[in-house]
């Protein structure tokens, strides 16, 4: 009995090392397939991407007006996001706001603030009728496209000296924000209660109050969280981008973060699951990514700061001018710019935090430079205009009807002085 327990023992400890090797291999076969599924996931979730993108075609065409102008900004009706979009509203460079049908893309309404100059557009999240515009003349104006009137419905109304260049209105449609150029040493973002827009009050709302020591100079974009309603994000030509939450009691507590993207901000928005990270794009096409959960924690925020995205991103036969813009895709979890060329080519670019890549470009549709975008989840659609004047909706597949394609339109005309100028040059972009 006592041979047969040592002989025992000496088995387990001999072939020990064997049964560790099986139970490792049993492991490591167990779990390979989980792997490699993951893997493949992340690249079908790339590649999804640049297929729809190559399927993109012109599927719509704004007819031209009488004035052409710069299209400068482009927003879709919320309930559009369900399948139910009515309208696209584009801010123009001469001074008015174009309204048109989202699937025909024809004319429907066009308002005018003069000789106030209109910057931005936004519909309200609850009501697909309801459109706002940020002005010079220190308003935030309230459209009804449901009505006849030309006029605007509301006016928001900041402080005598405030002439507005950004604004946003938050998730829940309770706050409008509204940032101010510099005036002598002053800038402010200014923020006013929402609440009745859906009834279109004719009354004139006074501000709740302001914040003005957050930035230095122009605040040239504001955005509010996607899901947060109390948090929202500036930018401005001083550099900085800076979170807050609105829901604290003074500027102060309100300020959750400051970045430095060491240049003049053209434009930010909010991406990464649950919208923790901000990015932004510079004027001299920079670019700066930042993980702001990681504030709490001995981590760094930034997660890739390119200081040109042209000399970065390498684009065959072709050129990348300028950025347009950026977009948080949440079906694949990817952040993607937008970008361009003088002629209308349109680039796609993927962010990672190990740098930048095209993924793929769309020819053909514009003459001129893209000045804006707008891109419907929903149905993976696509919204553009540029400085040719023209309103294209993009579609998978679509085969445009009228094949006739527009002559160049590089408008010749005066435009705002708030529309940024693209340099190409290496002494200018260092100017």
């Amino acid at each position: 009995v006592i041979a047969g327990f040592l002989y025992a023992i000496l088995i387990l400890v001999v072939f020990h090392p064997v049964v560790d090797l099986i139970d490792n291999f049993n492991l490591t076969y167990k779990y390979a397939p989980l792997i490699i599924i993951r893997t493949a996931f992340e690249m079908t979730a790339v590649e999804k991407i640049e297929e729809q993108l190559a399927s993109l075609r012109i599927a719509k065409r704004s007819m031209l007006s009488e004035e052409p102008a710069y299209l400068l900004d482009i927003d879709i009706s919320k309930p559009a996001q369900s399948e139910n979009s009515c309208f696209v509203a584009v801010s123009c460079s001469n001074k008015s706001i174009r309204v048109y049908n989202r699937e025909t893309l024809n004319f429907l309404r066009e308002y005018s603030s003069h000789p106030g100059i209109l910057n931005g557009v936004r519909f309200a999240h609850a009501c697909d009728s309801i459109v706002f515009s940020a002005c010079s003349d220190g308003t935030v104006k309230c459209w009804d496209i449901r009505l006849a009137t030309q006029k605007a419905v509301q006016i928001f109304s900041g402080y005598p000296s405030n002439v507005f260049i950004s604004f946003d209105i938050n998730r829940n449609d309770l706050i409008i924000c509204a940032g101010t150029e510099k005036v002598e040493k002053d800038t402010f973002l200014v923020f006013w209660d929402a609440r009745g827009i859906t009834n279109c009050a004719s009354a004139t709302k006074e501000p709740l109050g302001v914040y003005s020591e957050s930035h230095n100079d122009d605040i040239t974009k504001i955005c509010f969280h996607p899901i947060e309603p109390s948090l929202v994000v500036s930018g401005s030509t001083d550099g900085l981008v800076n979170a807050f939450d609105i829901n604290k009691d003074n500027e102060d507590d309100a300020l959750i973060s400051t970045c430095n993207s060491d240049s003049s901000v053209s434009f930010i928005g909010w991406s990464g699951k649950d919208y923790k990270q901000v990015y932004c794009m510079t004027h001299d096409e920079g670019f700066c990514w930042w993980d702001i959960a990681q504030l709490d924690t001995e981590e760094p925020i930034t997660l890739l700061h390119v200081l040109d995205v042209r000399d970065a991103v390498c684009v065959e036969n072709d050129s990348l001018h300028y950025l347009v813009g950026g977009l948080y895709h949440e079906k694949t979890d990817k952040l993607f710019l937008l970008g361009g060329t003088s002629t209308g080519n349109i680039h796609l670019i993927s962010c990672g935090t190990d740098g930048l890549s095209l993924v793929g470009t769309l020819c053909g549709g514009h003459s001129a430079t893209v000045r804006s975008f707008c891109w419907n989840l929903t149905d993976e659609s696509l919204l553009t205009g540029g400085e040719d004047a023209q309103l294209l909706l993009w579609k998978p597949g679509a085969v445009e009807r009228s094949l006739a394609k527009k002559a160049s339109m590089k408008i010749a005309s005066s435009v705002q002085k708030r529309v940024r100028v693209h340099n190409s040059s290496s002494k200018a972009r260092k100017s």
